[in-house]
């Protein structure tokens, strides 16, 4: 199932936290590098046409985007003016509901908090994450990385932990439980290009990779503790946050060019979901998979299939929480948003 973005390069896509039929899309004109933005909330019709259902338009190019977790028609859109702005999606071509302007230069991501769901984060390229509830245009708090900062998100487990990765290939744990001191809520600062130890568990390990620019990372659904990073090394990777002094966990090679956006399933506590420069989404297995699943991802960290449809970067993956577990949706520059059956392309390469 396809939709045409016309005239605008896709950029971030999230499915709706309340149905299984509507997605948010955010794309860039002239490929987010001058020019205006918009965003897209499309529904996905019975016949499996995609639709849209409305759009708005804005200054600056559309970065990141996610959906309100107390509110079903709302959703946030991160953007290259530095502003961070709520829409209703019910109401199309309407101005913000709120605009949230303290960033100092673009913004790149937004990520809602999954426990409380009264409050949300975004990131810049500022080098600072501000945490903000939907209710007032001025932030809650300001956490400073000091770096390009890619990505953001809440911890699906914890309303107080944040975590972001930046630039200065660092992953970041904050939080804001601790009392304000010098670390600004600072709990972890975890180095993910290594160095791993040279020995552990009795395997040789790799040498240490070149540090270089994280773009991506995401929570997984169901250990509380693992986090997967990747960015521009090619290289996935993912962590235990109780013990990072061991290094990553699985590194998950394959893509070509740097990984642009990562998901983990929410059906499959191993399973995730990638896109990359190399205009291709792959779907992995960290290797931790307990018995036969849909998937067939038991056995090592390894990749378990390709999709090719794209034919520019990808720079927005996301899963279905509902109906049949495997049902993803991607977004690229060439103007298209993809719904389809990961499953299908288990053992495509």
């Amino acid at each position: 199932m396809e939709f045409r973005t016309q005239g605008y390069n896709g950029y971030d896509l999230k499915y709706s936290p309340f149905h299984s039929d509507k997605i948010a899309v955010a794309a860039a004109s002239n490929y987010g590098l001058v020019g205006n933005g918009r965003a897209y909330v499309l529904g996905i019709a019975p016949n499996g046409a995609v639709n849209c259902l409305s759009q708005f338009d804005t200054n600056d190019a559309c970065y990141g985007i996610t959906w309100s977790e107390a509110h079903e028609n709302h959703f946030v859109v991160a953007c290259g003016d530095g502003v961070v702005r709520m829409y209703d999606g019910n109401a199309p071509g309407s101005l913000p509901l709120v605009n949230y302007n303290e960033h100092k230069r673009e913004v790149y991501a937004v990520s809602w908090n999954l426990v409380s769901k009264d409050n949300f984060v975004s990131s810049s390229w500022d080098g600072t994450i501000k945490l903000w509830s939907p209710s007032r245009a001025e932030s809650i708090l300001t956490l400073p990385t000091h770096s390009c900062t890619y990505s953001c998100a809440f911890s699906p487990f914890s309303p107080s932990v944040i975590t972001s990765v930046s630039s200065d290939s660092h992953l970041r744990v904050f939080d804001i439980r601790t009392p304000a001191s010098a670390s600004n809520h600072l709990v972890s600062l975890i180095p993910i290009h290594g160095p791993p130890p040279s020995i552990r568990s009795g395997v040789a390990q790799p040498p240490r990779a070149p540090p270089s620019e994280c773009l991506t990372h995401d929570w997984n659904k169901y250990r509380g503790s693992v986090v997967a990073t990747a960015g521009v090394d090619q290289m996935i990777r993912t962590f235990d946050l109780r013990n990072p002094a061991a290094g990553a966990m699985a590194t998950l090679q394959g893509h070509a060019y740097a990984v642009r956006k990562l998901a983990w399933s929410p059906h499959f506590s191993d399973v995730l979901l990638s896109g990359s420069y190399d205009m291709s989404a792959r779907i992995w297995t960290d290797g931790t998979a307990i018995g036969v699943n849909d998937m067939g991802s038991q056995g090592q960290h390894r990749q378990l299939g390709q999709m090719n449809n794209h034919t520019e970067f990808v720079t927005g993956v996301d899963w279905c929480m509902f109906g049949a577990e495997g049902w993803v949706a991607t977004t690229a520059w060439d103007e298209r948003v993809y719904v389809w059956d990961s499953r299908k392309y288990i053992g495509q390469f």
